[in-house]
């Protein structure tokens, strides 16, 4: 049904379509033209190391990307917040717009590991074809054929390739005489991969400042298929560390095994108890808050590409959990359990191990909270019998209590979000993506999660995730990569987007 709606929108504007089709072409030959500046300019980026824990780092990284911004004649500062890492501000005010655009990307990066990469992540490396495919060492050079060619580098993709997407398609348009039709601002937060810490504080502290009509969030692959996406929400997520208690030290199996409680045995059965072999959650009550699906929602759930045989294929996997494509199942919420851990397997003792902890994270949907999960599991523990504490048990709660869990719930947690897919905005965005590229995926939601929830909260303004990078990046792993061809779309589609999304927000749609 949605997207019936967006084909039948594109056909009827045929004048658009000749011209999104234009304005690509135009762009595409001045980038060609460009490209071994483009690409200098990345490396330039991806050089500077960007874990999220090192403030140094993140720091240097800031100031470069201030630095770029005023290049292009953009306001640009640091935005600060006692407990949050700084963030990078840009604006740019356009003659005669009534409306403002706030493009979000993150310019942090996961921590790595340089002996499980080929190459050093903070040493940029081009590659002329995925590592898998053979690619060996290249150089850019202007008109080349490069599509396929990739650059190797910690947060090339994510999520600093964006980034110079949105920068370059700015440049193509001053070059080609054409100019934004919205006002811009521009978000660059710097602590995304440390968990957003202190992010929801920022940006209320700095509210006025980064008021905006629409945010676009230019974060995460496109569809497998390679086809341009657009995501309307993000799962939200919280985090737990469960732990279970046995004897106040290791004891002989054979001579106490089955007398004193096996905290590994009691963790795997309360664990088994919470969610079944098909990811059903068990806990009571646990989907009451979840938001019913729209018409549209599940029309374009219906609609989503196949691509579960070819996932299955990839993980070998002989089944799936549920009932449903992985685009239905993450529309649900998720009990994972990340770890597990008693006594030792490699080095097994035939002992009856002190404890037993689990890491959890649990994937929420709309409306459901950390607050409100947090209560649901602990009021399902407490019906079992538990005693919850906070802290290593001491010996009198030991021996007051028949059954002792300590829960470490993670401080960093966050709501899901979901946008109306129907409105206006996200009508107009799927119109430019398919003059652009071409017909875009429509994503009610994505499987992971980002802090959405806690910017909207502090900004209150609508937000939309509009991906350009391989769906094959290897983010938050070792040989993270960007596909040039990703790149050079992005540009386009950043150049249309910036052109057209007045005209096409404000058009009728028969």
């Amino acid at each position: 049904m949605m997207r019936e709606l967006f084909v039948a929108s594109v056909l009827v504007a045929g004048t658009m379509e000749a011209q999104g089709a234009s304005l690509t072409a135009r762009v595409n030959e001045y980038r060609a033209a460009r490209q071994p500046e483009v690409v200098r300019e990345l490396t330039g980026l991806l050089a500077i190391p960007n874990v999220a824990t090192d403030s140094a780092d993140i720091e240097r990284n800031a100031a470069h990307l201030v630095a770029m911004l005023a290049k292009r004649d953009i306001a640009a500062r640091v935005l600060r917040h006692p407990g949050s890492q700084p963030a990078v501000y840009g604006e740019l005010r356009v003659p005669g717009a009534t409306r403002t655009v706030m493009l979000y990307a993150h310019f942090d990066g996961q921590p790595v590991n340089a002996a499980d990469w080929k190459y050093a992540p903070f040493a940029p490396t081009m590659l002329t074809a995925a590592l898998d495919a053979g690619g060996v060492p290249g150089i850019v050079t202007a008109n080349a054929d490069v599509d396929e060619w990739r650059i190797y580098a910690r947060s090339a993709s994510d999520d600093k390739g964006p980034i110079i997407a949105m920068l370059t398609a700015l440049d193509a348009l001053h070059a080609l005489g054409e100019r934004p039709s919205v006002n811009l601002k521009f978000f660059f937060e710097g602590g995304e991969e440390a968990g957003s810490a202190g992010l929801g504080e920022l940006m209320s502290a700095h509210a006025e400042l980064l008021r905006a009509d629409l945010w676009l969030l230019c974060d995460g692959p496109v569809h497998a298929t390679r086809r341009p996406q657009i995501v309307f929400g993000v799962r939200g997520v919280t985090g737990l560390r469960m732990t279970t208690f046995g004897p106040s030290r290791a004891l002989h199996s054979g001579h106490y095994g089955n007398w004193a409680p096996n905290p590994a045995a009691e963790l795997a059965e309360l664990l088994a108890g919470m969610r079944d072999s098909e990811g059903t959650i068990r806990i009571g009550g646990f989907y009451d808050d979840v938001r019913v699906l729209t018409v549209a929602e599940r029309a374009a759930i219906a609609a989503l590409p196949p691509a579960d045989s070819a996932l299955k294929a990839a993980y070998e996997l002989g089944r799936t959990e549920g009932r449903g494509a992985v685009g239905e199942r993450i529309m649900l919420p998720a009990l994972n359990i990340r770890g597990m851990s008693s006594g030792s397997v490699e080095n097994a003792a035939n002992a009856v191990p002190v404890s037993a902890s689990a890491s959890i994270d649990f994937r929420l949907v709309p409306d459901q909270t950390p607050d409100g999960v947090r209560a649901r599991v602990e009021r399902h523990l407490r019906g079992l019998g538990y005693h919850i504490v906070s802290a290593p048990p001491t010996r009198e709660e030991r021996l007051s209590h028949a059954r002792l869990v300590q829960l470490d719930w993670s401080e960093n947690g966050y709501a899901g979000y979901r946008v109306d897919a129907g409105s206006a905005f996200a009508k107009a965005l799927g119109r430019i993506t398919a003059t652009a590229l071409s017909t875009p995926v429509l994503v009610p939601m994505l499987g992971g999660s980002l802090p959405i929830s806690i910017m909207v909260g502090a900004v209150d303004a609508p937000m939309v995730t509009l991906p350009i990078v391989n769906h094959d990046n290897n983010q938050h792993a070792s040989n993270e990569n960007l596909r040039l061809r990703n790149l050079w779309d992005g540009i386009a589609l950043f150049a249309n987007v910036l052109v057209n999304l007045e005209r096409e927000w404000t058009r009728v749609v028969p």
